[in-house]
């Protein structure tokens, strides 16, 4: 009998996994299969990397197989082209992955987080709504640490080697947008900002821009002068200025940001907890120091 049970689980064994095998096979063919609507997935990958360095960004980003994606390369050419004030000579590292979508918003995840130090996903997804995307699965990777900013010029690249007209991109909302990146980067080295902190500002100017319809750039100071109260976040005149002047800029673009409401409304949320988090995370470990500098000192009060 317990032979017989023995060889009833060995042969139940054997079936579940062909069965499973046949799953795996299953959603591994669904991950090959190509969008006739858009096109390959793109990969853009920078010009400065060498040939292994490419293979390592092209496994990060999953691209097994060639022949399943579009290649392109992003170089110093192309930086100026989309941010006129940078430079030629840049090396180009960070790269990306887009894959075009009907539907679910815009999806930016960094693959390689440790080597992409300025720019955060949250950052990306703000920029590429500036600039006229709405819906996109995105993946970034670089093999060395940078700033992350080529990445961006790359999914620009992407989107104008279309050859679908509708998938051009508007060449001032993305300057535009390449100008908001930088802004954001440069507010979040500031001490006491952090790049959530920025990045919910720069979101919750762009509801107001969608709820109000600044007309004049005074209406656009407003704004920005408010929203900062609101969130408690003070900024050096200079920086102050940062924001009228990219914010005046998006008003005279006249771009809808209603269109993408709720992609706005949803990052600002998701910011508002993480940084509540934060905070929340920050009280509790003070509150620990606290306590033990509290028996310590008391401890140091015995003896003396």
């Amino acid at each position: 009998m317990l032979k017989r049970l023995g060889w009833i689980w060995f042969i139940a064994m054997i079936a579940l996994g062909f069965t499973m095998n046949g799953v795996a096979k299953a959603s591994g063919d669904n991950s090959t299969v190509i969008d006739e609507k858009y096109g390959k997935p793109i990969v853009a990958t920078g010009a400065a990397l060498s040939a292994s360095q490419k293979a390592e960004v092209e496994k990060e980003l999953g691209v097994d197989d060639a022949n399943n994606v579009e290649e392109i390369t992003v170089t110093g050419d192309d930086l100026v082209h989309y941010i006129p004030d940078g430079n030629r000579n840049s090396n180009m590292y960070s790269s990306a992955k887009i894959t075009r979508t009907d539907s679910g918003g815009i999806q930016v995840n960094i693959v390689t987080p440790e080597n992409i130090t300025e720019v955060t996903a949250d950052m990306y997804k703000n920029a590429l709504l500036t600039a006229g995307i709405k819906n996109a699965e995105v993946e970034v990777a670089s093999p060395l640490k940078v700033t992350g900013h080529s990445a961006l010029v790359g999914i620009y690249k992407a989107y104008d080697n279309s050859d679908k007209s509708g998938d051009k991109l508007n060449s001032d909302r993305t300057e535009v947008a390449s100008q908001e990146l930088s802004v954001a980067t440069d507010l979040a080295k500031k001490e006491g900002l952090s790049n959530d902190q920025v990045t919910q500002l720069l979101t919750e100017i762009k509801q107001e821009i969608a709820n109000q319809h600044p007309a004049t750039k005074e209406d656009i100071e407003k704004i920005v002068d408010d929203k900062l109260k609101d969130l408690n976040i003070n900024l050096s005149d200079s920086d102050r200025q940062l924001l009228y002047d990219l914010f005046d800029q998006m008003r005279k673009l006249n771009i809808n940001f209603g269109s993408v409401k709720s992609e706005l409304s949803s990052l600002s949320d998701k910011l508002s907890d993480k940084i509540n988090k934060a905070a929340g995370d920050k009280d509790f470990w003070q509150s620990v120091k606290d306590f033990f500098q509290n028996i310590f000192d008391a401890i140091r009060g015995l003896f003396q």
